[in-house]
């Protein structure tokens, strides 16, 4: 985010957070897991549901809305709520949605939910038979058999693998440290330590992810209670405070016109009218692939020296120098 971003820093804070069980099966509705869900994170933050004038959530289809929910839960007016179709990244976007709010003076108390039995209800993938709402591009993906998120991921991981030559053991490497802080957290619904061997030796979902590089569907639901910050300050707990949040959109792995697993450049990064024109490499640009011809080559990054296994495939690069090294690969460091 630039310095001249006009979005409110520091203003609004979380002040308390609850949820529910996770679980397979949660036994009750959508509608009760987001109450549950929403009480726990307003008395956590010291406040009562008199106080809440605020409602954002998200889902597809597979949740309740923040204007239905209000009457469960007493509010007798809402001054602001939000309910926007998707999933995923869209959980950080209502976060920032409920900031604006607040620093706007529209709110004085915002929660910010998500409720869902993803794996006894409403399930991504497509096996509950939901006829509810479905994202626009779903009628061309469908024929494709892009049914699940991870069927449509798993073409831009294939897609890094044979540009930056990533393994498995790549993958594997998240999944097992991700196991790995599940062993702490008494939430986690999967808490036996897992191996490279147990990770490679797990079926297949779909090419080239594994069981074990997929997200659990899993039953329950999670609110957090934001405030001005000033407010913050009286409550109970040391307050998080929103330092930023931004927007993007129009350019997926499906549609994007580049390569499959490259990403728009920042704002930051974008030549200005001054520098249009300019063709400078920076002095400290590290290892990876050059565009400017049609057989790639490597460039040599400063702080590190470039290393070729014997299969080929460039070495990760050991150091922790400048972003855009190839990542650190502490397996053989």
């Amino acid at each position: 985010m630039s310095d001249t971003s006009l979005f409110p820093r520091g203003q609004a804070a979380i002040a308390g957070i609850g949820c529910t069980e996770y679980s397979r099966d949660s036994g009750v509705g959508v509608f009760t897991l987001a109450t549950r869900a929403v009480k726990a994170a307003v008395a956590d933050a010291g406040l009562q549901l008199e106080d809440v004038d605020g409602l954002c959530t998200y889902g597809v289809n597979d949740s309740i809305a923040p204007n239905i929910l209000a009457q469960a839960l007493g509010i007798q007016s809402l001054s602001f709520y939000v309910d926007q179709f998707y999933g995923g990244s869209v959980s950080l976007t209502m976060i920032g949605q409920a900031t604006l709010a607040l620093a706007a003076g529209v709110a004085d108390c915002v929660v910010v939910y998500r409720a869902l039995n993803g794996r006894s209800g409403v399930r991504v993938n497509g096996s509950s038979g939901s006829a509810g709402r479905q994202p626009w591009d779903m009628q061309f993906k469908s024929s494709a058999g892009y049914i699940a998120p991870s069927q449509e991921i798993a073409m831009a991981a294939r897609a890094h693998m044979l540009k930056y030559g990533t393994a498995h053991e790549d993958f594997g490497r998240i999944a097992v440290q991700s196991r790995t802080h599940a062993l702490d957290n008494e939430r986690a619904m999967m808490r036996t330590p897992m191996t490279m061997d147990d990770y490679l030796a797990s079926r297949w979902i779909v090419d080239p992810f594994r069981k074990f590089d997929c997200c659990l569907e899993t039953d329950g639901a999670v609110a957090i209670v934001l405030v001005r910050a000033d407010r913050a300050k009286d409550l109970p707990h040391r307050p998080v405070l929103v330092q930023g949040a931004a927007w993007g959109g129009g350019v997926t792995v499906v549609n994007s016109r580049s390569h499959i697993v490259s990403t728009p450049r920042p704002v930051s990064d974008r030549p200005t009218s001054s520098s249009q024109n300019s063709t400078t490499a920076s002095p400290t640009t590290c290892s990876r692939k050059s565009k400017a011809t049609a057989s790639p080559t490597l460039e040599p990054c400063p702080g590190c020296s470039p290393m070729v296994r014997s299969n080929g495939r460039r070495d990760r690069c050991r150091s922790t120098h400048t972003a855009g090294c190839f990542p650190r690969d502490t397996s053989t460091a």
